[in-house]
């Protein structure tokens, strides 16, 4: 059950993640002209990692 709940709450943090990449995409841009990056895609990369390893293996 508690596998099950800290699943979900992964996915929702993930979600939650690519909402504010594509919220935060107007502000790198504009960064990115002036030669300074977001790191918004670490963010991504590390939540997508954690959540891909507490998926169930299919035996």
């Amino acid at each position: 059950m508690i596998s099950r709940v800290f699943r979900a709450t992964l996915f929702a943090l993930y979600q939650l993640c690519i909402v504010i990449g594509i919220a935060a995409m107007p502000l790198a841009m504009a960064a990115r002209q002036a030669g300074v990056t977001i790191p918004v895609h670490r963010m991504l990369e590390t939540v997508e990692a954690v959540y891909e390893t507490t998926q169930p293996t299919d035996a």
